[in-house]
């Protein structure tokens, strides 16, 4: 039998990273720029002058429009870029991080991944030295990758997109450094996300998928870069594995009715907007179910994992300090949230 292999719209797989990033900063000129020295840096073209808090993204390319999708107005300041599926090297992110530094230093947003901790933590080392106090939050909110007595220790997730426009908000009405730490740590515990993948990505270097799914089959809780899954069993039902993803989250996140909340459905990269908003409409009905009030229901591609087919579900519970920074204006590729006024 013949071995298959995937395509994909490329020149040379070891260029793809780079020429995107070339391709965006051309089309979105008035929103951001890519860094004079080092193209691995992405910086917001127009940030906020009250800021004293540079924001840093990033990690691992293949998830667009994460993370360059989300610098912006109202959102992060430098998204560093690094190759598929593989956490920037720590230069980059401390040219991020000296391009960005606001009087009171900087923060670090990135899912907790063992690479990209390590090399963050490097470049927050190195920043240091320099005399920039750089603080760390980490997205953990895939509730399948550990259990709640380790809730730290788990992946991030679509939950990062959120925990990106809070704390961008924050930033961006002059907050000081520890008060943005902290609503952004208040942001990851409000949250809990949980995906669903029913075929696997493809690599550009060699063009095999990054890991099997039989046919006929799918794997709850699976990470986006492929991560084993918490369950792996036949295809269901759309409201079969909306309810399981529902069931999980809301064991733990416990909503009650009247309590107002966020939701997003992130689709992985190779799943329609038909099957996304099958998923949807299911989410609302369970949430009108237990009284809980939907705030605000975002629906698309966040955080993808290059063509793989899947969805992740994200809640996130909202008192007033956080819905309010939700509701900030905010202006990226990938988030718009227009000024009421």
């Amino acid at each position: 039998m013949a071995e298959t292999r995937t395509k994909k719209l490329m020149n040379e797989p070891d260029a793809i990273v780079r020429e995107m990033a070339e391709g965006v900063a051309a089309v979105h000129q008035a929103i951001l720029r890519l860094h004079e020295d080092d193209w691995r840096v992405v910086l917001a073209r127009h940030p906020n002058p009250d800021t004293k808090v540079g924001l840093v993204i990033g990690g691992g390319s293949g998830h667009e429009p994460a993370f360059l999708g989300y610098v912006g107005n109202g959102l992060a300041h430098a998204a560093v870029l690094g190759d598929v599926f593989t956490s920037p090297t720590p230069e980059p992110i401390l040219t991020a991080t000296k391009g960005v530094a606001g009087p009171e230093g900087v923060l670090f947003l990135y899912g907790n991944y063992a690479g990209d901790v390590l090399n963050f933590d490097m470049a927050a080392e190195l920043a240091a030295v320099e005399g920039i106090e750089v603080r760390t939050v980490l997205g953990a909110d895939d509730v399948a990758s550990a259990p709640p007595e380790r809730a730290m220790d788990r992946r991030g997730i679509a939950g990062g997109v959120l925990l990106f426009k809070i704390a961008g908000a924050a930033a961006a009405a002059g907050w000081p450094l520890a008060e943005v730490e902290r609503v952004a740590q208040k942001a990851v515990a409000s949250m809990r996300s949980m995906g669903v993948a029913l075929e696997p990505c493809s690599l550009p270097a060699s063009l095999e998928p990054n890991f099997e799914i039989p046919p006929g089959m799918m794997e709850i809780g699976l990470g986006i870069h492929g991560e084993k899954g918490a369950l792996a069993g036949p295809l269901e039902p759309a409201d079969r594995i909306t309810d399981r993803l529902f069931d999980t989250i809301q064991g733990e996140l416990a909503l009650e009715p009247g309590e107002r909340c966020a939701v997003l459905v992130n689709g992985l990269g190779a799943t329609s907007f038909m099957e996304c908003h099958v998923v949807a409409r299911r989410v609302m009905q369970r949430l009108s179910e237990i009284g809980a009030v939907v705030h605000l229901a975002r629906v698309g591609e966040y955080v993808t994992s290059l063509e793989m087919a899947g969805l992740s579900l994200t809640l996130l519970r909202l008192d007033e300090e956080l819905t309010r920074l939700l509701d900030a204006p905010a202006h990226g590729i990938a988030w718009t949230t227009p000024d009421p006024s």
